[in-house]
């Protein structure tokens, strides 16, 4: 008895071992599941983060009392109260900024003429939430088209896409009669990169003198846009490219058909 006895809690023991095992590797396999786990997760797609929005091409907005040449203020506003101009009121000079001219030439018994002229500036900067610079000022270029042709009295509304600045432009023409005269008025919307541009340039006639021409208020407000643009270019030392692409050269050309008599 005392034999059986004595060999019995190594029996017991011996027993244990398997139980102990498998434990162990059942241990071992949780184990290995959360490395393959932690793994997975530090894999380049888990932690893939958005791309960065493209960066804003202007940093910095033009003087805009100094964005139209003088040349074409006096030939615009030829009796302009200031020459240089009356600057806006902005919280932000770098982010906007405004400049307008006006001025009333009397012709004596002819009458007088009316001019007013004013340039707006609106830089967008990109943001990883809102977006580029030039989608956002792409979204406000399309607002301020809308505001324009929704001109609180106006008549004859007309809008047409406009070439040979900026990366996209539009003119809105249209009248308004107020102070009992008929009024001429162009508007020109423009964006150049990450900036928005916008002309107004109107006239009328007084005491008799005739209402200036559709054409005549038109090319103004062009005059003026082309600068406005390319003082935008000139601010952040790059240079004003035109839009639209040059035109092919035909194979009827001089040159071209030189070239084909030099090779038959």
């Amino acid at each position: 008895m005392h034999r059986s006895a004595s060999r019995l809690p190594r029996i017991l023991a011996c027993a244990a071992v398997p139980v102990m095992l498998v434990v162990a590797g059942c241990s071992s396999d949780s184990d290995g599941k959360k490395e393959a786990d932690s793994s997975a997760s530090a894999s380049p797609e888990a932690t893939k983060s958005e791309p960065a929005v493209e960066a804003a091409k202007f940093a910095e907005l033009p003087d805009p009392c100094a964005s139209v040449k003088a040349k074409t203020v006096k030939s615009l506003v030829p009796s302009a109260k200031s020459a240089k101009g009356t600057r806006g009121k902005s919280s932000d000079s770098s982010a906007r900024g405004s400049c307008s001219w006006n001025g009333l030439a009397d012709k004596g018994v002819k009458g007088s003429q009316y001019r007013w002229l004013d340039v707006g500036f609106t830089r967008f900067t990109s943001d990883q939430t809102l977006g580029s610079g030039a989608s956002r000022a792409g979204d406000d270029f399309a607002k301020q088209v809308g505001k324009a042709q929704a001109t609180d009295g106006a008549k004859n509304v007309k809008s047409a896409p406009v070439t040979g600045f900026g990366d996209q432009a539009t003119k809105i023409t249209y009248d308004v009669t107020k102070t009992g005269e008929d009024f001429r008025y162009t508007t020109i919307v423009a964006r150049t990169g990450n900036v928005v541009v916008v002309v107004n340039y109107n006239g009328a006639g007084y005491a008799g003198s005739k209402t200036p021409t559709a054409e005549t208020v038109l090319k103004g407000a062009t005059m003026a846009a082309k600068d406005a643009v390319a003082a935008v270019a000139d601010a952040n030392g790059s240079k004003e490219e035109p839009s639209g692409s040059p035109e092919p050269k035909t194979s009827n050309s001089p040159s071209s058909s030189a070239k084909s008599k030099k090779s038959d």
